[in-house]
């Protein structure tokens, strides 16, 4: 048995039904299906044995049906199914009350799983309306068999002696035709089989022994059948770091392409750049002026920058784009006495297209220095030729083949700005917003706009922590705007509880009596009618 081979290779009974549950699963290989992790376990009561089962306590228990039959209560003549469940250690009888049909389901010499809370008192204990199902195997003993004498684990030298108290039993995203005892049978099978010992790692073992992790045969061991849930955490953990490990590797692979090429030369006038900071209608604060700084740096070396700016709302992350794409449109391309770079500010939104276009527009204003507007809908270019103070609109055709002149050096746009048909003629920044909302692929379309990489500024007010934001951009440095404005008033935040409801909207409407605005974010879990929903919205308001 193979990692790769198909399920219905080794499981040739397989129905229809089943297969059809197993690919909605997305299992369709031995590897998917050592891949399909429990979603929980279960305990099965003290000891996992009937011997064990005391009064009152919950249990799952796993042994041989005996003696089904119907028999009626004596006083109120409730006809009751009764049945003996047996193994090693003892029996113990099971009784489902006015649930006659149950026996009928039950045959003598049958393996059953068996759940539900034990009845009765001492030695006369009995287990009432339990659920029943048929069972191939005991998960106890696919563990058992995988674990040395005694229980010592003999796969991982980490996880010590100890006594398992409570037995555990793997329970899994199912589907109809394929149950979670269903998933341990053939579990069983691959383990004895031994195909996960034929996977390969792709942890090195320095990486293992460092991070204290198991071996990747041992985690599915650990997760597939634990004796205690320190073994299932421990295999939670070394997966989870897999993910993130093979995410790394992945980006770093990107990392280094990115920086085998050459950018296009950005020539770092400091004092020009301190005269334009000093032109923003409000003081740059040190974090700005850090992040200005480093930019900067990144722009004298001969490799592309990759960088992710992350700041708050309001801390002023537009404005240190604007002062570095300044660096960059007032820079001539290497060799050329004509002509500037070029930057592309990649924005999600049309809306938020347009407001970076009007607030790059009053920064520029009185430096000569053209910006352009690409959406879906239109183009426009500042200034005008006709009227310096006004932005002018374009027609498609003319805007790009301006872009392609060299004739803007700052063009901002929506995916407009990615489309084949716009290219640059000395591309040498590239600028995305709400890095969160494009995907990689839109970044690489950005990046490969010119024939030399840009320099690349990703920017987001997602408040992602600093390991975290590492781990999902760890193929770009990272500079955080962790300072406010001066005079930016704080944000107040206020829970009340359900039963305020009515305090909130007096509030609401206090403040729109001021003059000021108000808006109002509701949950959504299903598509409802539109016009029931604008009805109930107009009479919410009223």
């Amino acid at each position: 048995m193979n990692p790769e081979d198909i399920i219905e290779k080794h499981f040739t009974r397989l129905k229809s039904e089943q297969k059809r549950a197993l690919h909605k699963l997305g299992i369709r290989t031995i590897r998917d299906l050592l891949y399909h992790f429990p979603s929980r376990y279960e305990h099965a009561g003290q000891t996992g044995t009937i011997a064990g089962a005391s009064a009152g306590a919950e249990v799952i228990l796993y042994g041989t049906v005996r003696k089904p039959e119907i028999r009626k209560t004596w006083k109120s003549r409730r006809p009751v199914a009764e049945a003996w469940l047996e193994d090693a250690s003892g029996k113990i009888k099971m009784m489902w009350f006015s649930q006659p049909y149950i026996a009928k389901t039950l045959h003598d010499g049958m393996s059953a799983k068996v759940s539900g809370r034990v009845a009765g008192m001492g030695a006369k204990v009995y287990l009432a309306n339990p659920s029943i199902g048929k069972s191939p195997v005991n998960p106890y003993e696919i563990h058992s068999s995988l674990f040395g004498e005694h229980g010592k684990v003999r796969l991982s030298q980490t996880m010590g002696e100890s006594d398992f108290p409570k037995e555990l039993c793997s329970i899994y995203p199912e589907s109809r035709g394929v149950s979670s005892l269903w998933l341990l049978y053939a579990l069983k099978k691959v383990f004895e089989a031994q195909a996960h010992e034929r996977l390969k790692d792709p942890i090195p073992p320095e990486i293992l022994a460092r991070y204290n992790l198991p071996t990747l045969s041992s985690a599915f061991v650990f997760i597939h059948t634990p004796k205690k849930l320190s073994d299932a955490t421990v295999a939670r953990k070394r997966f989870a770091f897999e993910e993130v490990f093979a995410l790394q590797i992945v980006m770093q692979q990107r990392r280094r392409v990115l920086l085998t090429k050459e950018a296009l030369p950005v020539v770092v006038d400091r004092s020009k750049l301190a005269d334009f900071v000093a032109s923003f209608p409000f003081p740059a604060t040190k974090a700005q002026m850090n992040a200005i700084d480093v930019i900067a740096s990144d722009f004298e070396k001969t490799r592309p920058m990759l960088r992710l700016l992350e700041g708050d709302v309001g801390s002023g992350k537009t404005a240190v784009a604007a002062a570095t794409a300044y660096l960059v449109a007032t820079s001539l391309p290497k060799g050329r006495v004509a002509g500037t770079l070029q930057v592309a500010y990649l924005c999600p939104t049309e809306i938020l297209a347009k407001q970076h276009f009007s607030t790059f527009v009053s920064y520029f204003r009185g430096h000569h220095i053209p910006v352009g507007l690409i959406t879906g809908n239109e183009c426009r270019k500042f200034p005008s030729r006709v009227r310096y103070e006004e932005s002018v609109k374009l027609s498609k055709v003319a805007f790009k083949k301006m872009v392609a002149n060299g004739e803007i050096p700052i063009v901002i746009g929506t995916h407009a700005l990615i489309e084949k048909s716009l290219s640059f003629k000395y591309f040498a920044y590239a600028i995305i917003d709400e890095q969160h909302r494009f995907g990689t692929m839109h970044r690489q379309k950005l990046a490969t706009k010119g024939n030399i990489a840009p320099h690349l500024l990703s920017m987001t007010a997602t408040p992602i922590p600093r390991t975290l934001a590492l781990a999902l951009y760890g193929d770009l440095d990272l500079t955080l705007l962790d300072e406010m404005p001066a005079g930016r008033k704080s944000i107040l935040t206020r829970v009340l509880a359900p039963e305020r409801r009515e305090d909130a909207y007096e509030r609401v409407r206090v403040e729109l009596a001021l003059g000021h605005q108000a808006y109002v974010i509701c949950p959504r879990i299903d598509e409802p009618d539109p016009a029931k929903e604008l009805a109930l919205i107009a009479k919410s308001v009223k």
